[in-house]
């Protein structure tokens, strides 16, 4: 039986791909800091640890008390437009975590190394996105993903270790954070509408992104050691069909049965256009039923109101604020100045 160690495993994401494993006769360890996933997330029959990647010595001794046969990385904190004003702790997190998984896979002999790229590789202006386009990132979030493809295929010329990347896209569904203000639109939204706030949208609404419902990446990334087409290769993975994001927002409305109200705030940098072909990855994997938006929107909506709305907390270290968007700026200076007032209450 394999046993398989799958980072972030207590996120959305990961917690997805540690199902499928479970099913697929996998013994399941689950590597997670809690700093954006949440324990109950973990499936039942997996083992929790609550540790980060961060600690070199830490996921030394983890490798060591366990066999791993895979490794499934998914942990990141995948915030690009935030990756910006946050490149240190990007690098340290996105990079520097991935480069510790790397090291211990090596010296204990890991099978196979499965690693959950981005889109965000790719940069501005390549449309629809190939796996033989060479990649342009424009912000430090798909800089980070970028090094660690390229470190993978260094690592597997010298050490042998072979690997899969995924590069999935504007992922949704069950269990998504819906509280993280900095990513995933369609949960932002979702919270948005249950809070009685109006749904927010950056510039004019008509960037458009092919959006993915958890259903169409999580089993591929799941079961892509077994195929031997995935050895050594990178992959786009997720859905076909662009949409803008004003209409993503009708959607969300329509079937969370919630009139919404849109507010649109100043255009930031990010790609107008992202959405990418799958061909080498139906050739591989195969072309099976995919969900559609309106069927993922449904299912995550359900979920979403049996849970309700989530509230978290304002990222507090921001390393640069030049040229920031000015609704995040201004949320950042108010949680400044609340804790600062804390503080003065305190001495």
């Amino acid at each position: 039986m394999a046993t398989s160690l799958v980072t972030g495993g207590a996120g959305f994401m990961g917690s997805h791909v540690a199902d499928h494993l479970i099913k697929m006769g996998h013994t399941v360890v689950v590597l997670d800091d809690l700093s954006g996933g949440f324990e109950k997330n973990v499936p039942a029959a997996a083992r929790f640890v609550c540790g980060s990647i961060l600690d070199h010595v830490f996921v030394d001794n983890l490798f060591e008390d366990h066999s791993f046969d895979y490794v499934y990385h998914l942990a990141a904190y995948a915030a690009e437009g935030l990756s910006h004003f946050i490149k240190r702790f990007n690098y340290n997190n996105n990079l520097i975590g991935s480069v510790n998984l790397i090291n211990a896979s090596v010296n204990h002999g890991v099978q196979h190394f499965v690693f959950t790229s981005s889109i965000a590789v790719y940069g501005e202006g390549q449309t629809p996105m190939t796996e033989t386009m060479r990649p342009v990132p424009e912000d430090p979030y798909g800089v980070a993903k970028l090094a660690v493809e390229n470190e993978l295929h260094a690592t597997y010329h010298m050490f042998g270790m072979p690997y899969t990347i995924f590069r999935p896209h504007n992922v949704y569904g069950e269990r998504q954070n819906i509280g993280d203000r900095y990513r995933n639109v369609v949960g932002i939204f979702m919270n948005q509408l249950l809070t009685g706030q109006p749904m927010t949208i950056f510039g004019d609404g008509t960037q458009t992104r092919a959006f993915t419902h958890i259903d169409d990446v999580a089993p591929i990334i799941a079961r892509c050691v077994a195929v031997p087409g995935a050895r050594n290769e990178i992959f786009n993975i997720g859905a076909d069909v662009p949409y803008s994001v004003n209409e993503l927002a009708e959607v969300v409305a329509h079937i969370m049965e919630i009139p919404g109200k849109i507010k649109y705030l100043p255009a930031r940098k990010e790609v107008k256009e992202a959405f990418s072909d799958h061909t080498k990855c139906n050739q591989i994997f195969g072309t099976g039923e995919r969900v559609s938006l309106e069927d993922g929107i449904r299912r995550m909506a359900t979920w979403v109101k049996e849970h309700g709305a989530r509230t978290s907390g304002v990222f507090a270290d921001i390393e640069i604020m030049k040229n920031m968007p000015p609704s995040w700026a201004e949320v950042i200076n108010a949680s400044h100045d609340r804790d600062t007032a804390r503080q003065s209450r305190r001495v």
